[in-house]
Parts: structure tokens; sequence; C-alpha cells
């Protein structure tokens, strides 16, 4: 038997924490590619569910897209979360919320304008 078959076989965190890593120290560069998850569970001697669960760690914390019939890749941290195509969809959602709060305040911003030249009208001249 072979004694390399009874080391540890890595977990999803340690696949994330290797890939967050190789991605921060810019080992990965934007719009590359991951390994496919199918390779790379084979590589490692685990799970296809395994790699799976690690990608969608690092998808969540939004730093990869994975794009059904493609692949995985790292995410360009310079485009806003939420617009790619692949993006979490909690960041969909926060992109979405976040525009619409940006919408309501830019609204608000007009009506106070308005207000005060409308006030700044009436008010009388200080003596």
């Amino acid at each position: 038997m072979d004694p390399s078959s009874y080391a540890p076989k890595p977990t999803a965190k340690d696949i994330a924490a290797k890939y967050r890593k190789e991605i921060a120290n810019g080992e990965r560069e934007p719009g590359s590619r991951m390994p496919a998850a199918r390779q790379l569970a084979k590589e490692l001697g685990v799970q296809l569910v395994t790699v799976q669960s690690a990608y969608n760690q690092l998808r969540d914390e939004g730093l990869v897209l994975s794009q059904q019939g493609r692949g995985t890749f790292v995410r360009d941290p310079s485009v806003p979360l939420g617009t790619e195509p692949g993006s979490s969809p909690a960041y969909t959602a926060l992109a979405d919320e976040l525009n619409s709060i940006h919408d309501a305040l830019r609204l608000l911003g007009q009506r106070l304008d308005r207000l005060e030249r409308v006030v700044g009208d009436q008010t009388p001249p200080v003596q």
C-alpha cells in the first residue's frame, strides 16, 4: 500500500485558503482561469463537491467569478462587485441595493437644494 494514501486530504477551507493566498500575492492575475474543478479534485484526491465548495467560498468573498460551461476566473478588483456575469448573487443584490440608495440620496440632495433656494428667497434680510 502507498503510504502517501494516508496523508490527510485537503478540505474545502484548505483549498480556498491556498487560492486566496495566490490571488492576494498576485500569483493569479485578474481574468485568469482557475483549475477545472473536476481535474483539481482528481489531482488532490478529493470529491468534486469539495473543490466546488472551495470555489463557492472564493466567489462569495468576491475573489472569483463562475461562468456556467466556461469555468471559474479570478475577478478583476477594479470592476464593481456584483456587476459581472457569474458574480455571487449576494454581491449582485448588494450592488442593486447600493444603486437604489445612491439614487435616493441624489433625489434627496436635489430636494434639499430646492428647499434651500425657496427658504433663501423668503428669508428677510438681517438688520
